[in-house]
């Protein structure tokens, strides 16, 4: 066992007398959950459990967001992320502590809550890893920032807290983390070096005609047409202009045009998704859907200029190779065979935007949160994706153990790789 593996194993010794209050506390965050921009419950119990820890902690950052800073002596700088927003999903996972929260969303909206996308692990894993260090600070020396960020959903919570003046709060930084619990068997424990999660951008498009009776076609200029050639023609970008050795998606996911079967209005507006992994392939993309739009508004006739909003954009997760190389290391000594390569995701994430602002090198791995047994039985019948809910799913439920535990162990794990042992 190298020496940091030896550290490690001594500060996870003590995770018999964490795991009792961390299990308690995830129970009691799954179950009251809070939407983007609105985790003050959260919040204000992350800040207890931290304060208790003995951390400096800061308070509304950003927002909601918390930050705790703890000093033990000279040496390197971690920072630690989690993300803390739940999602507007109606939960139906039946489990005893499943949510039945209703909220208004940022619209006005009484909608459900449920964490469907394990934030809720994030949270009570880095609270426990905090906790761990904190009780261990003889084994190491340096500067621990526990980062608890709102909004992750919407893609602004990051922004949010740099705006907020985040880098004063944390000050140099050599290394940041961050995990996400995704549908792989619980204790495994995935990195990847380079591209790891992809950017997204979200597009709304409004394309204008002519109104006119339904009877009477050759009076308008029919924008339920017009998109719906647009839509078409969108599908080539990725097949004819895009490499096929570079991933990438464009979906149109919403359409909506009209108010009657006999009127033809007067707009249409699609919303648009697109994921990549570079920002070639993405600024080459998103110039295609304005040249195509505005192409076929030409073609058809269209009165008005087509109209371009960029919403809901998050940056891409590209993971450090050196920093991730170092991280993997460690997970292969300490978790043994389940610390394994994580495949490309196309998901997306927003914690990018925070090493990127501090100039600081980072990495980004995912923990497994399905039964095992569960998992293998849906393998080798072919059907993890029929029988394995994905994040996001009405019934994503991470498994309690070894989930949390695994989560606490990666992080204090990646954590001492930096940290300077005492002399």
């Amino acid at each position: 066992m190298t020496g940091t593996n030896s550290v490690a194993a001594d500060v996870l010794s003590a995770l018999d007398r964490v795991r009792p209050w961390q299990e308690d506390f995830y129970r009691h965050l799954h179950q009251h959950p809070e939407l983007s921009h609105q985790e003050h419950d959260t919040a204000a119990a992350v800040a207890e459990r931290l304060a208790s820890s003995g951390y400096e902690v800061h308070e509304g950052i950003g927002g909601t967001g918390v930050v705790g800073v703890l000093d033990n002596g000279t040496g390197p700088t971690v920072l630690l992320r989690a993300d803390m927003d739940a999602l507007p999903v109606k939960e139906q996972t039946r489990l005893p502590y499943a949510s039945t929260v209703t909220s208004r969303d940022l619209d006005g909206t009484v909608v459900p809550v449920m964490h469907a996308c394990g934030h809720d692990v994030h949270v009570t894993c880095l609270l426990g890893a905090s906790a761990l260090l904190a009780q261990a600070r003889q084994d190491w020396h340096g500067r621990v920032v526990a980062l608890f960020q709102p909004a992750e959903e919407l893609g602004d919570g990051a922004r949010k807290m740099l705006d907020d003046d985040l880098a004063k709060v944390v000050g140099h930084v050599d290394v940041a983390f961050a995990q996400h619990v995704l549908p792989m068997p619980a204790g495994v424990v995935g990195t990847r070096p380079g591209a790891t999660l992809s950017a997204a951008d979200s597009m709304r498009v409004t394309v204008y005609g002519r109104g006119a009776h339904g009877s009477m076609p050759q009076a308008s200029v029919d924008p339920v047409v017009l998109a719906a050639m647009i839509v078409v023609r969108l599908q080539t970008v990725i097949a004819r202009e895009i490499a096929p050795t570079d991933p990438a998606v464009l979906t149109v996911g919403s359409i909506h045009a009209g108010t009657k079967s006999n009127v033809i209005g007067d707009q249409a507006v699609l919303e648009l998704n697109v994921r990549s992994y570079d920002d070639h392939v993405r600024g080459a993309i998103l110039d295609a859907v304005r040249r195509i739009v505005t192409s076929e508004c030409q073609a058809s006739r269209s009165p008005k200029e087509p109209e371009f909003e960029l919403f809901d954009r998050f940056p891409p997760t590209r993971n450090d190779v050196t920093t991730t190389a170092r991280v993997r290391t460690a997970f292969d000594a300490f978790f043994g065979d389940d610390s394994q390569d994580l495949p490309l995701q196309t998901a997306s994430e927003d914690f990018s935007d925070i090493p990127n602002a501090l100039s600081t090198p980072y990495t980004y791995w995912g923990i497994g949160g399905i039964d095992p047994v569960t998992y293998q039985r849906a393998a080798e019948a072919g059907r993890v994706s029929e029988d394995i809910p994905v994040n996001h799913s009405p019934t994503f439920a991470p498994v309690l153990q070894p989930t949390l535990d695994s989560g606490t162990q990666a992080l204090v794990a990646a954590a001492l790789t930096w940290l300077t042992p005492p002399a």
